[in-house]
């Protein structure tokens, strides 16, 4: 039991239970998502591929918070946290939690999700001005690339 509490089991079945809910339910997303759902979309647009997981090991507490990743390459992951700031790094992950709620986001296995096809068509439609200075503060020098 200890060992999946350590792996974030709890939370990963809580946030594929909502994608499950929202799938089931074929609810129409609404309108306005937060900034942080709207980074976390514009981010995957391309490959739409996220994973969940935490470090055990990293000195810093926000190193070791449960953390969404998105797959911004094929084989590179982009940790969707803000060093030093454990509210926006929380923002963000409530950001992910919004996304499986309306059904922009599916759960595969284990700690794998992706966009949906309704994700991956938002996604294509989110403007990086708004989010800019967000896309800066979690990505730091490599926004630009983004």
């Amino acid at each position: 039991m200890w060992d999946d509490l350590g792996k974030g089991a709890p939370t990963i079945m809580a946030l594929a239970r909502l994608c499950g809910e929202a799938l089931g339910r074929s609810i129409t997303p609404p309108d306005t998502l937060s900034a942080e759902a709207c980074c976390l979309l514009y981010l995957s647009r391309e490959r739409g591929a996220f994973e969940v997981k935490a470090t055990d090991n990293a000195f810093d507490a926000i190193d070791r918070f449960l953390t969404v990743h998105v797959e911004i390459q094929e084989d590179e992951m982009l940790p969707i946290k803000i060093r030093g700031d454990a509210a926006a790094t929380s923002q963000l992950f409530a950001g992910f939690c919004e996304l499986c709620a309306c059904g922009l986001v599916m759960h595969h296995i284990y700690r794998d999700f992706s966009l949906t096809p309704a994700g991956f068509e938002r996604g294509q439609n989110i403007s990086r001005q708004p989010i800019e200075t967000l896309l800066e503060r979690i990505a730091g020098d490599q926004a630009e690339n983004l």
